[in-house]
């Protein structure tokens, strides 16, 4: 039960859930984790998809959920507190690309999957193990999103405007935990794409264990090549 006080080990012996752990960047982040001795919980919309980890991380315990069905999230919740306790680290790589098309080819399709995957998912999650992580010695939520919000396009503008709205979530994640003290921080990782920065979102998803919360807390960071 979050026996690891902060600053000593880092990510070792703490237990980290990633969602969307069955995509490049989950799997990358998964690997990273465990090999800096975290518990990793993978889950994902596919349990065949999962033996992706599972090939990387064996050791790692896999569920399938539905992320975007809050019932089926807080179900996945008392499932991990049952099997594992609290965990310390909620990592969001939910999401996906749907665009083109100018601002007319912005389709209600387009936004309600977006809408679906990017926030509907990082609004259950953190609604479900909010308590854990306020409760870790050590909480940290990290999100990723794009660097596309600073600067929208019409052909962008689902994509922009679901990403910003859960940056904006996860800020308002990151005021909960400084109201409550000082040791669990959300943070936002910006990239303007991830393909070829997977080993480097993890190895900055496992540094987030290594600085005190107050000076990681809504912080947001660009990665690039």
């Amino acid at each position: 039960m979050n026996p690891v006080q902060p600053d000593e080990h880092g990510v070792d012996g703490l237990t980290v859930l990633v969602a969307g752990a069955s995509s490049a960047a989950g799997v990358a982040v998964a690997a990273a984790l465990a090999r800096a001795g975290a518990r990793v919980l993978a889950v994902g919309s596919s349990r065949d998809r999962l033996q992706r980890v599972l090939k990387v991380v064996p050791q790692a315990s896999v569920y399938e959920c539905d992320l975007a069905d809050f019932a089926a999230v807080t179900a996945l919740a008392a499932t991990v507190h049952s099997e594992h306790g609290p965990i310390d680290g909620l990592v969001h790589l939910v999401g996906g690309w749907r665009g083109g098309g100018g601002l007319d080819g912005q389709t209600d399709e387009d936004w309600a999957f977006l809408h679906q995957h990017v926030l509907t998912t990082l609004r259950n999650t953190t609604r479900a193990f909010n308590a854990d992580l306020l409760a870790s010695f050590t909480g940290r939520l990290a999100i990723v999103s794009s660097v596309t919000v600073d600067a929208p396009t019409p052909g962008g503008a689902n994509y922009a405007s679901a990403k910003a709205a859960a940056e904006t979530w996860t800020r308002a994640v990151g005021h909960g935990f400084a109201k409550a003290g000082d040791t669990a921080a959300a943070v936002v990782f910006a990239v303007r794409s991830l393909e070829g920065l997977e080993p480097k979102l993890a190895a900055e998803v496992v540094a987030l264990w290594d600085s005190p919360a107050a000076d990681l807390n809504n912080t947001r960071h660009i990665l690039a090549p």
